[in-house]
């Protein structure tokens, strides 16, 4: 399928590993150029050179995005590089589930704010793209009760919230946004191993509640990604789109 995204520029945080690194190669494999970020020095610069063959211009920055600054800066000089701005991606998360008040405080400055200020720092580059689009990566966790309630969760839904809002607010200036909530994603290196090497127990009970039998992969999720960025979907703008393999229960209305 054509998404109709040739030669469109994209930014995406959190773009060395998991969800972000499948959302970069995608966007290379549409055609679309993309300059993304993450902490890791090294890690940014082995992605920037391992995507490099793609069909499309890649380019990475070590970035925090908690740091009001350095985001504003690398969303002008990414748009400076590119020549533009057309679709944001606002993956990156604190990753902060305990409930503790330094955790309360990383994904509200990571994950909430981290997005209100990309959001921001693109407007301008946004408002002059023939189809600006806005994705934020929630989780099923914003969506219902689990384990992850607490920061984590109660941030991911106020992303949905923010992100709904920001559809109503831009649908005049011709501006998507939508928001896909990945379901447990396994990967190297990921959250997932992690537990499945400490907390087993919670590993086996997550793992059984899912239908299929299995978890997600980070190309699953960066698929429903890069489909709501691109032209192809261009008139569906306010939607949070689960991608679970059925974990969750509830019904849309």
């Amino acid at each position: 399928m054509d998404l109709k995204a040739q030669g469109l520029n994209a930014l995406v945080t959190g773009g060395t590993r998991g969800i972000g690194r499948a959302v970069v190669a995608g966007f290379l494999d549409e055609g679309v150029n993309v300059a993304f970020c993450a902490r890791d020095a090294e890690a940014v610069a082995s992605t920037a050179q391992e995507l490099s063959g793609k069909p499309a211009r890649v380019m990475g920055a070590s970035v925090d995005v908690g740091d009001a600054a350095a985001l504003n800066a690398w969303v002008e000089a990414s748009a400076a590089e590119l020549g533009g701005i057309d679709i944001v991606v606002s993956n990156v998360s604190a990753l902060a589930i305990p409930d503790t008040d330094e955790n309360w405080e990383a994904s509200l400055n990571v994950d909430l704010m981290g997005t209100v200020r990309l959001v921001k720092a693109a407007m301008p580059h946004l408002e002059k793209s023939r189809a600006g689009s806005i994705v934020t990566v929630s989780s099923v966790s914003g969506r219902e009760v689990d384990f992850a309630s607490g920061p984590y969760g109660t941030v991911k839904t106020a992303l949905v919230g923010y992100t709904q809002g920001l559809a109503f607010q831009l649908a005049g200036k011709g501006i998507r946004a939508n928001t896909v909530s990945p379901g447990n994603t396994y990967f190297e290196g990921g959250v997932w191993e992690q537990i499945k090497e400490g907390n087993r127990e919670l590993y086996d009970m997550a793992l059984g509640l899912n239908p299929t039998g299995r978890m997600g992969t980070p190309e699953e999720m960066a698929a429903a990604v890069v489909f709501l960025a691109c032209p192809i979907s261009s008139f569906t703008t306010g939607t949070n789109l689960v991608v679970d393999g059925a974990l969750t229960r509830g019904i849309h209305l």
